[in-house]
């Protein structure tokens, strides 16, 4: 006990603390993205079920050029949750061909995935000049100011998606203020589609995504000195059409008691019961729409796959 009260917790205690003794039980998504967590995910991008990422980057190879026309020249590329930027260069390089030199600010909470998107940029764009920002963005947007010039903000991947919708609208309201005009802001969505292509995107054969839902236990147990046993959880995906979306879940096998740690408490869960760790919006037009709208966003237009699965969409300010 001694040990414990002379090593301060991680900054996220108290989401999880909050999280745990609620009457669902939560742990925030965040959680997901340590070094383990990035690396799982990035062979979860490369899976076959796992279609957003590759559907995503169909529509930047085959519209970049019109987005980058309907943009125009002259602007500053800003990419929220850059990572490393591997999709990024396919849109940067049709930037490069209309205007002769293309500033790119990727903004990211990890370091080290910014110099791997920097590096990779460099080497593939050689007209475009990248200067990376490292940013928590629930401490806002401020930083946007602070880039000169017109501004095109990206947010890929459907990463909105993982917001219900009003702190959704909240996020992009704070983003929108932080623009002016001329400004605009591209937006990837993931679309609504059948169950049976949905469902597997996140509970794929591998189980890769059960590994990548369970580590944010490992992480627990790791930074929080907690002693979850992780062969006692199954990874849950399932799609609600009420709400329009995947929920994920940890769904405890048996009935157990967990010790928190350096929280100095205890968690019991029951047989079945589930800790909700994400969710993930699929969106219809309408809805897009209507959330651009209240964030004070006009859309301009829209660009999707062959398929209709997924969407890019330019907001202007």
């Amino acid at each position: 006990m001694i040990a414990r009260e002379l090593i301060a917790p991680p900054p996220y205690a108290e989401d999880v603390q909050l999280g745990l003794f609620g009457s669902q039980k939560t742990l925030p998504c965040k959680l997901f993205y340590d070094r383990a967590g990035s690396a799982l995910f990035e062979q979860i991008t490369r899976l076959p079920e796992y279609y957003p990422t590759r559907t995503e980057l169909e529509i930047l190879c085959g519209h970049g050029a019109e987005i980058a026309k309907e943009v125009r020249p002259g602007v500053t590329v800003v990419e929220l949750g850059s990572g490393t930027a591997t999709k990024t260069t396919t849109l940067l390089q049709a930037f490069s061909r209309r205007q002769m030199r293309v500033p790119y600010v990727p903004v990211d909470i990890s370091p080290a995935a910014l110099a791997e998107a920097q590096e990779r940029v460099q080497s593939q764009c050689t007209r475009v000049s990248v200067r990376p920002v490292v940013a928590d963005f629930s401490q806002g947007f401020g930083f946007l100011r602070n880039i000169r010039g017109r501004k095109l903000v990206l947010y890929l991947g459907s990463s909105i998606g993982n917001f219900d919708p009003g702190p959704a609208v909240e996020m992009l309201s704070q983003i929108r203020s932080q623009l002016a005009a001329g400004d605009a802001l591209l937006l990837g969505t993931d679309l609504v589609k059948d169950p049976s292509i949905l469902v597997p995107a996140y509970d794929d054969a591998q189980g890769i995504t059960a590994q990548f839902n369970k580590n944010i236990l490992a992480r627990l147990n790791r930074e929080l000195g907690a002693n979850f046993d992780l062969s006692f959880f199954s990874h849950i995906a399932a799609w609600s059409p009420v709400k329009s979306r995947i929920e994920i879940y940890l769904e405890s096998l048996r009935p157990q008691v967990v010790d928190l740690g350096l929280l100095n408490s205890r968690v019991k869960l029951a047989n079945g019961e589930r800790i909700h760790t994400e969710n993930s919006y699929k969106y219809t037009m309408p809805m897009v729409r209507e959330m651009l709208e209240l964030s004070g966003f006009s859309l301009d237009a829209s660009w999707f796959d062959d398929r209709t699965w997924f969407a890019l969409h330019l907001a202007r300010v």
